[in-house]
């Protein structure tokens, strides 16, 4: 169906294909994973479950909110510290009440869908998107793409979640993770076995263009971005928790940790992307006497993400629930040593005590010692970057990697 494409998708021999994603327009993940295939001469229509702006080249946008994606909340009131605090009243409404927002939202999804016309249905994420295209009126297959806490968060968070996460795997003839546990979770969960899967990083993969080592530089940022990351020290020791304000994201342990970790190097910087402006946050650090070594910075761009792993250090990512963290493979692309909470899905890219080290996400001490270690062994982290950097070559590839998922978008709409 997809003919012989040629790799800027431009030219002779490119069959239009109409796919269909069904997704929180504002993500990055979905961004780029749209801007893929427009760029190589398909039909991309959106149905966002929120409001979004339209992504140039679009062939349509339309909105569709489901699981209370009509209340917005501000990006920066997203998680708070994570733990108790983070897994919010936002998040347990969503779960209790937005499987009950499926049915008039599938409708129109149906409806759009019975115009459109796609080739293919690509929902990103299983709550709501997954849910709401399982319980729409579709002839077009649907591929799902399971989002790191799926299973692990909501799956079981209430009984009606556990349903319609049973539906969407039944209704899905093809399913995408990022990581081989939640292949495994899905077949639990009712994924049919004679049913493909593929593995590969949620955004795609790692663009190297972007995300590579080198010295840390502010060319080619904003002038905005600029000013904002000259503030922060060009050398010395630093740490970045690139996570931002995640319900599953333990913040409040990695500034314990960053508190003790202070007591030992004194000239200790924190960088914080996605946490500027939160109470609780700035509380905290505050509160901790290491407001001036953290710097609490906006959402940035991936060139200034890129930049701020090149000259951190360290990566470290606190989260008790996870795929494969996007940002944790940037870093380690960028030369960052990731130090994150002990899981099965990171353990399938990082060996502790080689290209990364471990810890329980619950556990201040632990973190901190980790983090003081990385920052004290540069014979270890200088290993564990070039080994990371043919890992992700390997594994992680943009180049590499969206190739196979057209192939596999070919698979399915043939």
């Amino acid at each position: 169906m997809f003919g012989a494409l040629n790799r800027n998708g431009l030219g002779r021999g490119v069959t239009e294909v109409r796919i269909l994603y069904v997704a929180d327009g504002r993500s990055p993940i979905a961004r780029q994973w749209m801007a893929y295939f427009i760029g190589r001469g398909h039909q991309v229509h959106l149905v966002s479950t929120f409001p979004c702006h339209p992504l140039p080249g679009l062939a349509s946008l339309h909105v569709v909110p489901v699981g209370l994606s009509r209340f917005r909340r501000s990006p920066a009131r997203k998680g708070g510290l994570g733990g108790a605090w983070g897994l919010s009243l936002r998040t347990w409404l969503r779960q209790w009440l937005g499987p009950l927002t499926l049915a008039p939202a599938a409708k129109a999804l149906g409806n759009l869908a019975a115009t459109l016309r796609p080739d293919l249905v690509h929902a990103m994420r299983i709550p709501f998107e997954g849910m709401l295209a399982a319980r729409a009126d579709l002839a077009a297959p649907r591929l799902i793409s399971v989002w790191g806490n799926d299973f692990t968060l909501h799956a079981r968070a209430t009984p009606l979640m556990a349903r319609e996460t049973r539906r969407a795997l039944r209704a899905a003839q093809m399913l995408h993770t990022d990581c081989q546990r939640d292949v495994r979770l899905a077949r639990q969960w009712g994924y049919p076995a004679d049913r493909p899967a593929f593995v590969m990083p949620g955004n795609g993969g790692v663009d190297g263009r972007i995300f590579r080592a080198g010295p840390f530089s502010l060319q080619g940022l904003s002038p905005e971005e600029r000013d904002l990351l000259g503030e922060i020290p060009a050398q010395g020791p630093a740490v970045i928790n690139p996570r931002g304000l995640r319900a599953y994201v333990r913040n409040d342990v990695f500034f314990r940790a960053a508190a003790l970790a202070c007591q030992e190097n004194q000239d200790l910087t924190f960088l914080c992307p996605s946490m500027a402006g939160d109470p609780k946050v700035t509380a905290m650090v505050r509160g901790l006497g290491i407001a001036q070594r953290v710097h609490l910075l906006p959402p940035l761009s991936r060139q200034a993400m890129a930049a701020l792993f090149r000259r951190a250090q360290v990566m470290a990512s606190p989260s008790e629930h996870d795929g494969t963290p996007n940002s944790m493979l940037e870093a380690m692309a960028c030369g960052a040593f990731p130090v994150a909470g002990d899981l099965e899905s990171i353990r399938e890219w990082i060996e502790d005590g080689r290209n990364g080290l471990l810890v329980p996400p619950r556990d201040p001490r632990a973190l901190a010692a980790a983090m003081s270690r990385a920052l004290q062994d540069q014979d270890l982290r200088e290993r564990a970057a070039e080994f990371n950097a043919r890992l992700i070559e390997a594994r992680a590839d943009y180049a590499r990697c969206m190739p196979q998922a057209e192939a596999h978008y070919e698979e399915l709409a043939g």
